[in-house]
C-alpha cells in the first residue's frame, strides 16, 4: 500500500472512492481477498492500539481529518509509521464506504493475520482453552474470543469448517481481544489426536449429557469443546470428550446461544478452579 510518489513516512490524503488503495482495503471484506493477502480490516482506535501493544503486523492505519490532531491518534499513527506501515488520512465518506457503516469510527487499521500451529499449544495445569467445532456465526465467534480473554482462558481452537475469525463482523465483536487470544485452526481428527497425545481433558456440552456442568473439577489441563449453533457437537467429537455436561434449562427454551453457553461454562470452570 506504499505510495511511491510520496516521501517515506508521509501521510497520504485520500478523498476519492475510486482510489486504488480504497479498492484494496474494501476488498478485505471478502474472505478470498483476506486469504490472498493474509490481511484483515479492523475498526476503531482501540483495535489499533491493542494491535500495537501486542506487536501485531499493521500494514496501514487510516483516520478522518477530524481526529488527526488527537494525541492518541497521532501516537498510534507515528507507531505504525515507525514499523513501516502506511498512514492514510481519509474523508468520512471514504471511511463509511470501507466499513459499510453510515457512522463509521474515525480510525481503521489493516492488520496481518496470525494463527498458531496446534503442535505448539501446551495446556498447563489449571489452564483452559476453548475448541469450537464448525461455528458459523461471526458474531458468536467474536464474542467467544472476547469472553475467553475476559475470563483468563488461554486460547481458541477452530475445528473444521468454521467462519473466518478475521472477518469484519468477527473482529468487531472481539472488541480488541483478537489481539490477546491465540487462535488455532485444525481438523477434527488432528485435534483429537493432539488432545490424546497432550494428555488434556476434553469437556463438551451435550443435550443428552447427565453430568452437572457445575461439578466439573477444573484443575486438570482442560479444553472446553463447543459445537456449532444448530447441531451442537458432532457425534465423533462428542464421543471423544472425556466429560460431557449439560446446562439445565429452567424455562421453555431448549438451548442457549452458543456464545452465552460458552461464557456460562468458562466462568463455571473458573469458579471451580479458585
Amino acid at each position: 500500500m506504499a505510495d511511491r510518489e510520496k516521501a517515506p513516512g508521509a501521510v497520504r490524503q485520500i478523498t476519492s472512492l475510486t482510489n486504488p488503495v480504497v479498492k484494496d482495503i474494501r476488498a478485505l471484506a471478502m474472505k478470498k481477498a483476506r486469504e490472498e493477502t493474509g490481511q484483515f480490516l479492523g475498526e476503531g482506535l482501540k483495535l489499533v492500539t491493542d494491535a500495537l501493544e501486542e506487536h501485531w503486523p499493521i500494514a496501514a492505519v487510516a483516520y478522518a481529518p477530524a481526529v488527526r490532531d488527537q494525541p492518541h491518534v497521532a501516537k498510534a499513527a507515528a507507531a505504525v509509521r515507525a514499523r513501516g506501515g502506511d498512514v492514510l488520512e481519509m474523508s468520512e465518506a471514504v471511511l463509511a464506504k470501507i466499513t459499510r457503516r453510515d457512522n463509521p469510527q474515525m480510525v481503521v487499521g489493516v492488520f496481518g493475520q496470525r494463527l498458531r500451529p496446534l503442535a505448539d499449544v501446551k495446556v498447563g495445569e489449571g489452564e483452559v482453552w476453548v475448541a469450537l467445532e464448525e461455528v458459523r456465526d461471526p458474531g458468536n465467534l467474536g464474542t467467544i474470543i472476547r469472553t475467553v480473554d475476559s475470563v483468563g482462558a488461554k486460547g481458541v481452537v477452530l475445528i473444521g469448517d468454521t467462519c473466518d475469525p478475521f472477518s469484519f463482523e468477527a473482529v468487531r465483536a472481539t472488541m480488541g481481544s483478537l489481539f490477546h487470544v491465540p487462535l488455532v485452526k485444525t481438523g477434527r481428527d488432528a485435534f483429537v489426536a493432539w488432545a490424546r497425545a497432550s494428555g488434556v481433558r476434553l469437556v463438551g456440552t451435550h443435550l443428552k449429557a447427565t453430568h452437572d456442568y457445575r461439578k466439573v473439577e477444573a484443575h486438570a489441563p482442560t479444553v472446553l469443546v463447543m459445537g456449532n449453533e444448530q447441531a451442537g457437537l458432532s457425534e465423533p467429537m462428542s464421543a471423544a470428550c472425556d466429560v460431557r455436561v449439560k446446562i439445565p434449562m429452567a424455562g421453555r427454551a431448549d438451548s442457549l446461544n452458543l456464545a452465552v453457553a460458552t461464557g456460562v461454562m468458562l466462568y463455571e470452570l473458573r469458579r471451580n478452579s479458585l
